[in-house]
């Protein structure tokens, strides 16, 4: 039974899933989800879960399991992604990491002993209401101030992870940093990023979010709203959500709705950008910018993916 992990890592819309169906095809792998947004049940369109076509028959965990009033956390997809591996290595086939929530790939692949605390909704409410009030740098001031050693390790703009840890040292009474250890997980992890000009990724992450209206966004949401489902709810921080949801109740133009989803995506993948490093030596990097094809000026078509798959392939060393 092999014990190999390969994580397929890289900002919003570089091609992340495309890519891992090509390589679960060619390695006989299947795919384990490590996107925060994606685990929730309705949000499709919008969290941009694969579709059963783009899937092509390999098997996906993970996804839209979770009700959209589940405060999903760390903990829950450490061990959710823990079952799926020794599922998936039990029957002789390669489990696929593919996801671009940073803290959830770096705490598989570095074992993470996250603190059994229970999140504290109003708690947390009452901070990211700060936050929305100032800025993620007000928060990050606070827990520089409570933990010196957690704020060293969690960037700045990271509002999610600062919270987790303002939540851990209130309800502990102990610092966030005290608490979390790691255990090394008993696999061969391999992991490989993908990445992009930063201007091709702007222009492909424009005509993702058009498409995403044009296939169907703006109902998703109105179908959630109409279920119950407030957007307030943690799950209706997912990019584009509470535009649209603003939108519905007449309290942004359309436009504005528009322009507001594509600026908050771009500015989260940089802060992807910052979670998958450049220079880290755990990474092989695959440049996937769309290149004109001779003959045509077309810079946006999508590389091969069995070439891509192939690349992966041997970018990650495997057999």
């Amino acid at each position: 039974m092999s014990s190999r992990v390969i994580v397929i890592a890289g900002p919003t819309a570089v091609g992340k899933s495309t890519a891992a169906v090509g390589l679960a095809r060619l390695i006989d792998g299947e795919i384990i989800n490590a996107d925060s947004r994606q685990v929730y049940r309705g949000f499709t369109i919008g969290a941009a879960i694969p579709t059963p076509d783009e899937r092509e028959g390999v098997p996906h965990h993970l996804y839209g399991f979770s009700a959209p009033n589940d405060d999903f956390s760390l903990g829950r997809f450490l061990e959710g992604a823990a079952c799926a591996i020794a599922d998936i290595q039990r029957r002789g086939k390669t489990p696929i990491i593919v996801g671009g929530t940073g803290q959830y790939v770096w705490a598989l692949v570095e074992g993470w002993n996250v603190p059994a605390v229970a999140p504290n909704p109003h708690l947390r409410r009452e901070l990211f209401e700060r936050a929305e009030g100032a800025s993620p740098a007000a928060l990050h001031a606070e827990l520089r101030r409570l933990d010196p050693a957690a704020a060293e390790h969690i960037h700045p703009n990271n509002l999610i992870r600062i919270i987790r840890a303002l939540e851990v040292i209130r309800e502990t009474g102990r610092p966030f940093s005290a608490l979390r250890t790691q255990t090394p997980p008993p696999w061969d992890t391999r992991i490989a990023g993908l990445t992009m000009e930063r201007s091709a990724l702007d222009d492909r992450i424009a005509r993702r979010v058009e498409q995403q209206l044009d296939a169907g966004w703006v109902d998703e949401v109105r179908s959630l709203l109409a279920q119950g489902y407030s957007p307030s709810l943690s799950s209706f921080r997912s990019i584009g959500y509470r535009e649209i949801a603003a939108r519905l109740e007449d309290q942004l133009p359309p436009e504005d709705m528009r322009s507001a989803i594509v600026r908050r995506t771009r500015r989260f993948a940089r802060t992807q950008f910052a979670w998958f490093r450049a220079d880290d030596p755990r990474i092989a990097w695959l440049d996937v910018t769309p290149q004109p094809s001779p003959g045509h000026a077309d810079a946006d078509a999508a590389p091969d993916p069995a070439a891509l798959a192939e690349s992966l392939r041997d970018a990650l060393r495997i057999a």
